[in-house]
């Protein structure tokens, strides 16, 4: 059998991704769904940005204002630094991200480990976005988390940690979803570049970053099969040694 060929453990993971790149289009776009993964959103809005924070500072930059908002969407004011870094920061560390959080789709131990990351990246965007109906959310999808740690010995984690992960990997799709239905006042990065470098349009920068996303998405999903190549019961006993549920 080739490295990359999938198990039968692996190939619902597979199928998964698909299904949760489509759930998560809809949820995104569909009025009145939007609001059910507001928590998730913010989340992901919140890593983008604090991703150009981070290029800014260590580019010499000022970071003046940051925006996070499920409607609007984000957005990072700076001055000074590098744009070209700053700007790309954004897709490529939301990329990266997803991409980590699609491998813990398939083990449970890595998925039991990325959940402390979930867990707090759900908390932190609260500092800055407080209304009733968002802390009610965070506190439901919390608590989630934390029941899918008992849920067949934590393999319910492994398919929160995939959604999470598809949700970052494709940010770029979202964000210009937002751009075109819902005209948002903060633009997608795609027309940001478009006004950086204006002899390539946005649906082309848009079209570059998916290409990149998908490629990213492929390289993670193979070394998802690669480096875990495991029976769930494997998986369990491997978990186990890690807080055991």
């Amino acid at each position: 059998m080739s490295p990359i060929t999938p198990t039968s453990e692996q190939l619902p993971t597979l199928y998964v991704i698909v299904v949760f790149t489509v759930v998560i289009f809809a949820l995104w776009v569909i009025p009145g769904l939007r609001t059910a993964i507001i928590p998730l959103k913010l989340f992901t809005i919140g890593w983008h940005e604090f991703c150009h924070i981070v290029a800014a500072v260590f580019s010499g930059g000022n970071v003046t204002q940051v925006t996070i908002d499920p409607d609007i969407g984000g957005a990072t004011r700076v001055s000074g630094g590098r744009p070209l870094a700053i700007l790309t920061a954004g897709y490529v560390g939301s990329t990266i991200l997803g991409g980590l959080f699609v491998l813990a789709g398939f083990d449970i131990l890595m998925s039991k480990i990325l959940s402390f990351v979930l867990g707090l990246g759900l908390i932190a965007p609260l500092a800055v976005v407080r209304n009733k109906l968002t802390i009610l959310l965070t506190s439901i999808y919390e608590g989630l988390l934390v029941g899918f740690w008992f849920i067949d010995h934590g393999q319910a984690l492994r398919w929160y940690c995939l959604f999470v992960g598809i949700m970052n990997i494709f940010y770029v799709v979202w964000d210009i979803a937002d751009d075109k239905y819902f005209r948002k006042s903060n633009d997608s990065d795609a027309s940001q570049f478009a006004m950086l470098y204006p002899r390539v349009a946005a649906h082309a920068w848009a079209a570059i970053w998916i290409l990149f996303e998908i490629g990213v998405l492929i390289g993670f999903v193979l070394l998802g099969i690669v480096a875990f190549k495991r029976t769930n019961e494997q998986m369990y006993q491997e978990a186990a040694k890690f807080l055991p549920t």
